[in-house]
């Protein structure tokens, strides 16, 4: 009997908010269009895996054959593209500041004379250093083409001397670096920044709906009314609006208000008091956020499935992301809604949103390295959902490592779930105990 009573609850609660899903167009898109845009806008974007083509410009003050052959090295640079050479400075810092460039090589007069007599000629970059990611591009591609001018130069001036070729880049440079990428060693930033940057995006967008799913019912004044329509026997929902906010607001003569308030259960000020489950509360809350919890269940599975090459990723790796990231939509949908019930304002509760999810890929250690930043951010980033899921997202779909390594991350996220569960049910709880709080914007 109790099972079919909350049952029951989870059933009305969910019909109550479909029947609004489906007469308020905008709060439909947020659990449907908006998100299924945001995965497919972001992944077209980074649909061109690597960076290429970057545009340099450059300024030729030798006109030599050395020159002209650095300048087809740096055009031959996957990452290179030399737009134009420039007569002067001053031609190229405009084109810089219009970003119609980010960098200028410069080759310095007498370049290929200084190579000839074995001394010192340097290139002379300047990178516009504002944008990181295209400054560090630039940079190492133009050191490379530097290091492979200056290797031929200096080969080919040993070689003249009667060094055989193979001794002569030994003899150049005795000591190497051997290189190897252990993850993504394509450089693909589909995997690299696309695939981390839409679950931070549906946890925001999570989180928003989290604060207005239970806002609006203060707002509008109607959550009495949400839980008199859980806990009626009306399995469909279809109460009677009008007639219980009237009975909400009733007041009662002088000589009657004893008899009436032992009758029916009003408090002192007139509103009717009810008797508040919590058992009923948490599966009609359960119900109210299923609708968007189905939808972001399928727009996760979008995201994982655009985020994992499949021959490569195991099962088990795949199964521990997708509840991760189940339970990090969940947790941001009750995260919203505690911060609304918490200060009983609509208003508030986004705006308390919007402070911690919106910054919170800058925290998780993705872009910006986790150990770099200050401690006070550290612990802030600890705190966060994000942080700990996309530790998960990363090691699971991108180094592959055993699903046990991120078990832990998925017993913590089921935990912080359901304290969090728990603690907004308390709250509406408390909520529905206010009824003079009920209607602040």
């Amino acid at each position: 009997m109790r099972l079919t009573k909350l049952s029951g609850a989870f059933l009305r609660s969910a019909a109550y908010e479909r029947r609004f899903l489906a007469k308020n167009p905008w709060d439909l898109a947020m659990v449907v269009w908006i998100p299924l845009a945001t995965v497919l806008l972001i992944w077209w974007i980074f649909s061109q895996t690597q960076i290429t083509d970057l545009p340099i410009g450059v300024i030729d003050r030798d006109n030599s054959p050395v020159a002209n052959t650095a300048v087809r090295y740096l055009e031959a640079s996957p990452t290179l593209m030399v737009k134009q050479l420039y007569a002067s400075e001053s031609d190229a810092e405009a084109a810089i500041l219009q970003r119609d460039i980010y960098a200028v090589v410069i080759i310095p007069e007498d370049f290929s004379r200084h190579i000839l007599s074995s001394e010192p000629a340097p290139l002379v970059l300047q990178v516009n250093a504002q944008y990181g990611t295209h400054s560090g591009i630039i940079q190492t591609s133009v050191q490379t083409v530097a290091s492979t001018l200056s290797a031929g130069v200096e080969i080919q001036r040993l070689v003249k001397q009667g060094m055989a070729p193979s001794q002569a880049a030994i003899a150049y440079s005795p000591i190497s670096i051997q290189r190897i990428s252990l993850f993504n060693a394509a450089t693909n930033y589909q995997q690299f920044l696309a695939s981390t940057v839409i679950p931070a995006l549906l946890h925001i967008l999570a989180m928003v709906i989290g604060a207005t799913t239970i806002g609006r019912e203060l707002r509008d004044k109607n959550i009495g009314h949400w839980y008199d329509v859980i806990t009626s026997d009306d399995t469909n929902g279809n109460a009677n609006l009008a007639n219980i906010k009237e009975s909400e607001t009733i007041t009662v003569s002088e000589s009657q208000h004893n008899h009436t308030n032992e009758k029916i259960g009003f408090s002192e000020n007139g509103t009717q008091s009810r008797q508040v489950s919590i058992s009923i509360l948490l599966f009609g809350l359960l119900g109210k956020y299923f609708w968007p919890l189905l939808a972001y269940s399928i727009w996760s599975m979008l995201a994982l499935w655009f985020a994992a090459p499949q021959a490569s990723v195991a099962i088990s790796s795949m199964i521990a992301t997708y509840i991760g990231l189940l339970l990090l939509m969940l947790l941001s949908f009750f995260l919203g809604a505690i911060l609304t019930l918490n200060s009983f304002s609509l208003r508030m509760g986004l705006s308390s949103t919007g402070f911690i999810s919106a910054p919170s890929y800058a925290f998780a250690g993705v872009t910006f390295p986790y150990i770099a930043i200050s401690d006070n951010a550290q612990h802030w980033s600890d705190v966060l959902p994000l942080t700990h899921y996309l530790k998960l997202h990363i090691a699971q779909l991108q180094m592959h490592a055993p699903a046990a390594v991120s078990l832990p991350i998925v017993y913590g996220l089921t935990l912080a779930t359901t304290i969090a569960m728990l603690l907004t049910t308390l709250l509406t709880k408390r909520a529905l105990a206010h009824p003079e709080r009920w209607g602040a914007r």
